[in-house]
């Protein structure tokens, strides 16, 4: 059954559960209280071009940027869409 998925269907699912995952790690990292707890939820790392590259052809200018935050409930959801994409 795993062979019939797109690469496209997994990407789309692995996507979907990090930015629902990142999401309520904001929201729940809002809702709690400042401390540890907040900070674990709702803090992580930034992996990205930081800052953007800009590149300037004098008739076109293109700038690239891709950052990811990546937090505790973001790599849960990224669990959980997993999981849910194995039982589909």
């Amino acid at each position: 059954m795993a062979a019939q998925r797109g690469i496209g269907l997994i990407f789309l699912v692995v996507v979907a559960g990090l930015v629902v995952g990142s999401l309520l790690g904001e929201i729940l990292g809002s809702l709690l209280p400042a401390g540890r707890a907040q900070d674990l939820i709702s803090r992580g790392p930034t992996i990205g071009l930081t800052p953007p590259v800009t590149v300037d052809l004098r008739f076109l200018a293109m700038t690239f940027g891709l950052s990811l935050k990546i937090n505790l409930m973001g790599v849960l959801g990224i669990v959980l869409a997993a999981v849910t994409l194995r039982r589909l």
